[in-house]
């Protein structure tokens, strides 16, 4: 099928969408220049997964369906209606041909099956995907190894060795894998579990979260005891009070977003084949899959079926669009060169296939819905039975026509008598590139923001939504000074010259309470097959009652899991604080003016009203104690330890300590905190020092997604913005979640539907 270049003109791409898929989706040569425009991307992904139909056919009838289905396929990504994971759009047609984004391994009960399953995550991570590990099979820490006659070291232990090996190997030769790891609420080590993300600088190439059972729900309502066992013989190790236990996990969550939970007898309930239990679910926790199974996934982007005649979802073309969705996912199955032997038998056997959308948000804001309203509720649930129902009418039509999944006997379809083709054919998953790529909002998360400051060069400029501004133009309020205040803020729900019934719908993540977020959640899982990637947003001020408030809301609502943000609970740890006049350590950074142009009066008590010359001169000396603060950051060359102390003029010196002395690294950190120290003496402000050093790369980040930091001097920079500037401590908005730097622009990162993403160069974590 040759390429008709007036086609070009069907991909309504923006700006952000082409460089992204420059940068990371088109063909590539030698010297990393890509080869291949948008169109051919395209049409080179709808030709391989169109060769599926030569698996079940022959001849020309074999040839009919393919040229057909090559067509079909091209039309709903070319439209933006429909987009598959990354591995997809990166791998179809080329020679690594890997293309699914999730997979579960199981973790043994041995030394040769803890080993055994490190091999295959970098294999699976090599190939692009991304893992999820079940760790409760393993004995407790000290627990007695006969074939040693010494004892075990724990899940946590080997999950830090699976976290060390993802350092050194990056996805598909891009990035670093992602992996989720799960512990039972019942394991004896399921406390060293909860805190092993505690301090922010371990494990940081995990997701966690733990498996919460109907029966440790009950305790906690009841407020009973609950038992911890050990998985090798069942025998109970400790008893603990449900409440302090779940406490612990909400505290946890509270601090820095870990762990988030899964309803494990609730996925195990609904689970399609029984027979094969699920432990563990992907990265992001949406994919709830048994060992060795993996998940195609896709997303439908609701947006582009809005009607602007007729003021509705055009139905009709919604339902064509998922019949194709639905094949052309199917059709990945067979095309798929997965990574391991076991996961081809398993990911074939059960035909596991994730259909979602995104763009809701956007497609409410143009019916005039408010997101967090019963009427936005009552949508979302009409919204999602009809894709999922038309989902299975295909599925069912698959099965008839290439016959049913080969593990349908044993399934929950066979004894409902449900002739289908997969287990499974819905899941809600995370969009950050994908939704980039389609020009839409992510998943069914609210709008990130209305606009935002964007960085360019040394100029902040406001990046407001293109159809904000055109509604503002037709309706008469737009001004350049309105959107920069809406730029600044953020949001539009508290910015009076925007009109009411405006404000009403362009509304942001951070505009809606945790209650709204989680009954969204519970309204589209009603009907998804298996889980959904969201965030559950919360403000800095939110409480652990807040995020147990979430919790218990979310089980209550037969959601099968949730994952809490709590903003800015993810800065750098503060180790150490104190004053001078001896009063309590304080977990709220100052924010000292920076010193002001000479000349320079001390105050009398020290210089009697002398006037200096210079800030310098009138400083003369370090006294014998300061006011300081110490913030502790991971680097890619180990933890560092940045001391920032201040005198009566604002502040005055910064230490950087890497590693142990001696080494060249160690020499180079302490010799660019003297270097701050000199310039802080002279009066340079803490703004400026952060500006120099923010973003610099030295090919070593360290951590991935909110913990990335991209070198030393960033890592000094991070901690002297979120030390000084606070609330341009990230300076991409004032109001906005930023919880990090990117690894590849350094611009901030959001959390977003329960992955992190970079809304200024496309880098997402998940997808």
């Amino acid at each position: 099928m040759e390429v008709d270049r007036n086609r070009l003109a069907d991909i309504e791409l923006t700006e952000n969408a082409r460089a992204v898929l420059a940068k990371r989706y088109l063909k590539k040569n030698e010297n990393g220049e890509a080869i291949e425009e948008p169109i051919e991307m395209f049409l080179r992904v709808a030709s391989n997964i169109a060769e599926g139909e030569f698996r079940f056919k022959e001849g020309e009838e074999a040839q009919r369906l393919y040229e057909e289905s090559r067509e079909r396929f091209l039309q709903i990504m070319l439209s933006r209606r429909f987009m598959p994971n990354s591995p997809t759009l990166m791998n179809a047609g080329r020679e690594l041909q890997q293309l699914s984004a999730c997979f579960v391994l199981p973790v043994e009960d041995s030394i040769d099956g803890i080993y055994d399953t490190l091999k295959h995550q970098a294999v699976i991570h090599k190939s692009g995907g991304g893992t999820g590990f079940g760790f409760s099979r393993l004995r407790p820490k000290n627990d007695l190894v006969k074939s040693t006659m010494g004892v075990s070291s724990g899940p946590v232990s080997f999950m830090a060795i699976y976290d060390a090996s993802t350092d050194k190997i990056k996805q598909g030769g891009t990035r670093r894998g992602a992996n989720m790891g799960i512990l039972r609420v019942d394991h004896p080590d399921v406390e060293e579990f909860i805190d092993c993300k505690r301090d922010n600088d371990q494990i940081n190439n995990f997701n966690i979260s733990v498996a919460i059972t109907d029966e440790f729900m009950k305790a906690v309502e009841g407020d009973t005891d609950f038992e911890l066992a050990n998985p090798r013989d069942g025998e109970v190790m400790k008893t603990v009070r449900a409440k302090d236990l779940f406490r612990k996990i909400v505290e946890g969550a509270w601090l820095n977003g870990e762990p988030g939970v899964v309803f494990i007898d609730k996925i195990n309930d609904d689970n399609p084949t029984p027979q094969f239990p699920i432990e563990s679910t992907n990265p992001c926790s949406e994919a709830h899959l048994p060992p060795y199974d993996s998940c195609n996934l896709g997303s439908i982007n609701l947006e582009r079926f809005y009607r602007e005649d007729t003021g509705d979802v055009d139905w009709d073309e919604l339902r064509e669009t998922v019949h194709t969705a639905i094949r052309f996912l199917d059709n990945v199955i067979e095309q798929n060169n997965y990574p391991l032997d076991e996961i081809d038998e398993m990911s074939r056997g059960n035909r596991r296939i994730g259909l979602g959308v995104m763009g809701f948000a956007d497609l409410l804001i143009k019916l005039g819905i408010t997101y967090d309203s019963e009427e936005g509720l009552a949508f979302a649930e009409r919204m999602m039975k009809f894709v999922d129902d038309e989902a299975w009418e295909e599925s069912r039509a698959l099965a008839e026509e290439r016959g049913v999944m080969p593990n349908y006997e044993g399934s929950r379809h066979q004894t409902r008598g449900d002739r289908v083709r997969n287990a499974t054919v819905t899941t809600i998953a995370p969009t950050g590139t994908i939704s980039m790529i389609a020009g839409c909002s992510g998943g069914i998360e609210p709008l990130f923001a209305v606009a935002f400051m964007r960085r360019q060069a040394d100029m902040e400029m406001p990046d407001v939504n293109p159809e904000f501004v055109k509604l503002a133009k037709e309706r008469g309020f737009y001004s350049e000074e309105l959107m920069r205040s809406v730029a600044e803020h953020g949001s539009v729900r508290d910015v009076e010259e925007v009109p009411d019934d405006v404000r009403s719908v362009w509304v942001t993540s951070h505009d809606i309470s945790s209650e709204w977020h989680v009954r969204m959640q519970a309204a589209f899982q009603k009907y998804t097959s298996m889980g959904i990637s969201k965030t559950i947003n919360l403000p800095n001020e939110a409480t652990p009652e807040d995020v147990e408030d979430a919790y218990r809301q979310a089980y209550a609502l037969n959601c099968k899991g949730i994952a809490v943000y709590r903003d800015g609970s993810r800065d750098a740890q503060v180790l150490s604080t104190g004053k001078t006049s001896g009063e309590k350590p304080t977990m709220t950074p100052a924010s000292p003016e920076a010193p002001t142009a000479p000349p320079v009066t001390p105050p009398a008590t020290e210089g009697k009203g002398q006037t200096f010359s210079s800030l310098a001169e009138a400083r003369n000396g370090r006294p014998r104690t300061l006011t300081g603060v110490t913030k502790k950051i991971r680097t890619g060359h180990g933890s560092m330890y940045v001391t920032m102390n201040d005198d009566e003029f604002g502040p005055r010196e910064c230490f950087v300590i890497l590693g142990k002395p001696g080494g060249t690294a160690a020499a180079f950190s302490d010799a660019l905190g003297r270097m701050i120290t000199m310039a802080l003496t002279h009066g340079a402000d803490p703004a400026e020092v952060v500006h120099q050093l923010r973003g610099i790369q030295d090919g070593h980040p360290a951590g991935v997604g909110p913990n990335a930091v991209l070198s030393v001097p960033d890592g000094v920079a991070r901690a002297m913005a979120e030390h000084y500037l606070i609330e341009d401590s990230l300076p991409d908005t004032r109001e906005l979640p930023i919880i990090g730097a990117c690894p590849d622009c350094g611009s901030g990162l959001t959390r977003q539907e329960g992955c992190v993403v970079c809304h200024s160069c496309g880098y997402s974590k998940c997808s």
